[in-house]
């Protein structure tokens, strides 16, 4: 079921990367669809935004009145809401800690001339939620709530044209009092367009992935990584449970079937029994054809002859979600640079992480992990620099500052410089 990769010779990094590359390639949706969509709602507004609606979803209502939403939410069975009070709390607990790194910064020199550096909340923040999942919900708003964004706008789709009691009560529990009901590329333009967000976040499928990258930097801003379709890496030798293995090869190839699952090894019995081990245990799972399509699809065994081998393939994988089931896991955790979560041991399953740890599970996908972090406070704010300088403090620094603009040959900044010392 899952393809094996010999990484045991030469060129093994290049092997992963082809790999990797092809499934990126094909997990990206038609440009010109997105386009056509994301222009049609810039152009006509909520009129473009129904029509997607009804057209991909039969949905005739977008705006949600709160008479609606508690009606949905009366139905929630009250485990599934403790559970969500529960999640909440940890989530918040955690990521209140964030708030030290959110402080105002000032220095003075000797001249008296003042820097700072404030932090202040983004305005306006769109969410996008798929249909099923309130831990998301909670994931994405939570922190943008302690980072103390003024508005926050909820858009969720409907599945089976019915909308999610977990999200609702998540949102609620969060205070959001703004929630749509639409999905896709058509939720992030409406976003973007007609609720004016300044930024856009949270998960979801590839059109929704393609809708954000075309919009970021122009009209919106998005996370630093794409977020979706979701990951897996796990490691594991011959001392690891092949139970936990293939369950969490298994957990995340059931979310979607572009969904990624990558074993790295180095045993060789292992690898004969985890093909196996996934066909026992998917038998029974209400999701298993899509499991099916995405270990089928997606789906790979990395077998490894060297420690330098894993850090180097790991490194490269740069994977959302990463397990080390192996005893010794701090000597692979301290060496890896690139990854969304690390889940050190047998006791840390991914899953967890993704409800009820605390941590977020909003990461970085399709290798961007390399270069940015899961969803955070820092995420919501920005950072304004403020500079005050006195009469003497301009003219002790001038001199230093007309060299350098004369060295780039900007005449004009050297004038500007001058015009305040010639007193």
């Amino acid at each position: 079921m899952l393809k094996l990769v010999d990484c045991s010779g030469k060129n093994h990094i290049e092997k992963i990367t082809l790999l990797l590359d092809k499934r990126r390639d094909l997990n990206t949706p038609n440009a010109l669809i997105v386009s056509k969509i994301v222009n049609d709602i810039k152009k006509n507004g909520i009129k473009a935004v129904k029509k997607y609606e009804k057209k991909y979803v039969n949905n005739l209502e977008i705006k949600l009145s709160q008479k609606k939403i508690n009606k949905i939410i009366k139905k929630l069975n009250p485990k599934v809401k403790k559970a969500i009070d529960f999640a909440y709390n940890r989530i918040l607990k955690f990521h209140s800690k964030q708030l030290k790194n959110t402080k105002n910064i000032l220095y003075k020199d000797k001249y008296k001339n003042k820097i700072e550096y404030k932090t202040v909340p983004i305005e306006t923040v769109g969410i996008y939620v798929p249909g099923n999942l309130p831990s998301s919900c909670l994931m994405n708003s939570i922190p943008a709530k302690l980072a103390k964004v003024r508005r926050i706008i909820l858009s969720t789709p409907k599945i089976d044209g019915k909308l999610n009691a977990g999200v609702l009560y998540a949102a609620k529990k969060v205070g959001i009092k703004e929630i749509i009901s639409c999905g896709g590329a058509q939720a992030i333009a409406c976003l973007a367009f007609i609720y004016k967000c300044n930024k856009i976040v949270g998960p979801g499928n590839k059109y929704v992935a393609e809708a954000k990258r075309i919009l970021s930097g122009k009209i919106v801003g998005t996370e630093a990584g794409f977020n979706g379709p979701s990951e897996i890496c796990v490691l594991a030798d011959k001392y690891s449970n092949i139970n936990q293995v293939a369950s969490s090869l298994i957990s995340q190839a059931e979310h979607d079937v572009d969904s990624q699952c990558i074993l790295v090894t180095k045993d060789k019995n292992l690898i004969k029994k985890v093909n196996k081990k996934i066909i026992e245990l998917i038998k029974n799972l209400p999701r298993r054809k899509i499991a099916m399509q995405s270990l089928k699809k997606n789906g790979i065994i990395v077998k490894v002859k060297t420690d330098k081998q894993i850090i180097d393939i790991l490194n490269c994988i740069s994977t959302e979600h990463l397990e080390l089931l192996v005893k010794n896991y701090n000597k692979y955790t301290k060496k890896i640079y690139n990854a969304g979560s690390i889940l050190n041991g047998e006791y840390s399953p991914m899953c967890a992480s993704d409800f009820t740890v605390g941590t977020n599970h909003v990461l970085p996908t399709s290798g961007s992990a390399k270069f940015s972090s899961g969803l955070n406070i820092n995420d919501f704010v920005k950072k304004i620099s403020i500079v005050t300088l006195t009469k003497i403090g301009v003219a002790k620094i001038a001199n230093q500052a007309i060299t350098l603009s004369e060295f780039e040959g900007l005449r004009g900044h050297t004038q500007s410089i001058k015009s305040r010392i010639r007193r």
